[in-house]
């Protein structure tokens, strides 16, 4: 088994046709690398370099070894790349699950940058809930997901910081209070509201109803629909009302008015989730560049 370091020297040799240059080019001095050729022929069992008192030449095994070595040494080249891109995580595949408000917060922005530094790395969006998303956690069907907490029951996950948002309430556009100005909650105590299921958001859900509860009343749901996009679109086919993220003011706003909460209770964060376990490059790679570009 010939050492690529041999293979190299020999390429360097060869290419030069001088054993000065190709020391000069290998930064070692001339005479270990003429034991070196000597030392790889004495392996090979062949002459390879023509020794003359001005220039060098290959003899037939030489030229043939030299088109080998070329491929031999590019392959072991990519071969380290790869592995050390994989070990980076500049490679590979990451699932990437997201609550749908996340879509209009800063996460297209973190997605964008990572992508252009990383892009050998595969991306698969999954919009879900944050309730689905851990389930799919779990069940190794997500890598990294955007969840809104709090994440219940979450010991066996580990959660970073990501974004930040308010509530805001969404009425359809026809609706008395579109276009009047901020509007208290709990002016809305008659309304009927459309909201998603307890068990798919339970922290939204608990923070939209305890707002609700602090002045005064219990939301009247008339129906529930699954994801944000999906409650949105029942509030502009005028179904209720709803509060939401305001971020998504954006969303059917032909369709939908937005007034966004005032107080620091209509806050709320968006958080990274992942595996507490998670070993896989690509996803860890992901989280950093997530969660360090705040």
């Amino acid at each position: 088994m010939v050492d690529l370091r041999l293979l190299r020297q020999f390429v360097a040799v060869a290419e030069e046709l001088h054993f000065h240059r190709a020391a000069a080019r290998l930064h070692m001095s001339q005479p270990p690398l003429s034991a070196a050729m000597h030392r790889l022929e004495d392996e090979i069992g062949s002459a390879l370099i023509l020794r003359g008192n001005r220039t060098l030449g290959l003899t037939a095994a030489g030229m043939v070894l030299l088109a080998e070595a070329r491929l031999l040494l590019q392959q072991a080249d990519h071969a380290l790349t790869a592995t050390r891109d994989a070990a980076a995580g500049r490679t590979g595949s990451v699932r990437l699950g997201f609550v749908g408000s996340a879509l209009y917060g800063r996460l297209p922005g973190v997605i964008r940058g990572f992508r252009q530094a990383n892009p050998a790395v595969r991306l698969e969006l999954i919009e879900a809930t944050s309730a689905r998303q851990v389930q799919m956690l779990r069940e190794q069907r997500l890598d990294v997901g955007v969840v809104i907490p709090p994440v219940f029951d979450a010991e066996d996950m580990r959660l970073h910081g990501f974004d930040t948002d308010r509530l805001a309430i969404a009425l359809p556009r026809t609706h008395r209070l579109a276009s009047s100005g901020p509007v208290d909650i709990a002016a809305l105590a008659d309304e009927a509201f459309v909201l998603w299921p307890a068990r798919e958001g339970r922290g939204f859900h608990s923070q939209v109803v305890r707002l609700c509860a602090a002045a005064g009343f219990t939301p009247r749901v008339v129906q529930e629909a699954h994801g944000m996009h999906a409650v949105l679109s029942l509030v502009a086919v005028e179904a209720g009302i709803s509060v939401v993220p305001a971020s998504m003011a954006g969303f059917r706003s032909a369709e939908v008015a937005y007034q966004p909460l005032a107080g620091a209770e209509a806050a709320f964060e968006l958080q990274l989730c992942l595996r507490a376990d998670e070993t896989s490059p690509a996803a860890l790679n992901f989280t950093r560049h997530a969660a360090g570009h705040r």
